[in-house]
């Protein structure tokens, strides 16, 4: 049974709620209303399209500004009646030009969220002016000098928990995560490659 079929129009009054997710970072985006034709032009084309109840026609998020939502994955819930949509996101989801349509300015963001944000500001250093950052420094010194500070912080990750000085550990393991994902970077690889990976060990258990 396809999802179109599976999906229980009547009891969403032929609208099915749409929660759109980020596909690397987790973080929610935006929620929209989807009929059949909406989901069906969204399988077909792989670029997220709604309904537009003010408009009362089918509408791609992103066919003025360019901010598209690149369809990953499709996932219906237990009940039939709600969507997650995992996308990849191209520009400011928001029509406000921020990054989700909620407001939580005011409130830390889930670390994987956090961890997508920081690789973004990473990866915007790179052939930057090695004077203006830290890790524009890294970079203009190349992949050697970025592969040792990994290994020196990861000894001083293990020599932090040896000697049993949490507020240390807690230093020192942000450190080494800042200067994987420097690594990461520099080898033209990001975070979501390592945690795939992981879930692929994960699924073989």
């Amino acid at each position: 049974m396809s999802l179109i079929e599976r999906i229980n129009w009547e009891k969403v009054d032929e609208m099915i709620p749409a929660i759109i997710q980020d596909n690397n970072s987790g973080q929610v985006l935006m929620l929209g209303y989807m009929d059949k034709g909406a989901l069906t032009k969204t399988l077909e084309t792989k670029q997220v399209t709604f309904f537009s109840r003010t408009k009362q026609r089918l509408w791609t998020k992103g066919e003025t500004s360019g901010n598209v939502l690149q369809l990953k994955s499709i996932a219906l819930d237990c009940d039939s009646d709600t969507l997650l949509v995992q996308v990849d996101p191209i520009g400011p989801t928001c029509h406000l030009g921020t990054t989700t349509c909620f407001d939580g300015d005011d409130v830390a963001p889930p670390s994987l969220v956090f961890l997508h944000q920081l690789e973004q500001v990473l990866a915007s250093r790179k052939g930057s002016d090695p004077d203006s950052s830290y890790t524009a420094s890294l970079y203009a010194r190349g992949t050697k000098r970025i592969s040792q500070k990994v290994g020196e912080e990861g000894v001083e990750v293990a020599l932090a928990a040896t000697s049993g000085d949490k507020a240390e550990l807690v230093d020192e393991s942000a450190d080494l995560i800042y200067h994987l994902l420097v690594l990461l970077q520099d080898q033209g690889m990001s975070l979501s490659t390592i945690t795939e990976r992981l879930a692929e060990r994960h699924a073989k258990k």
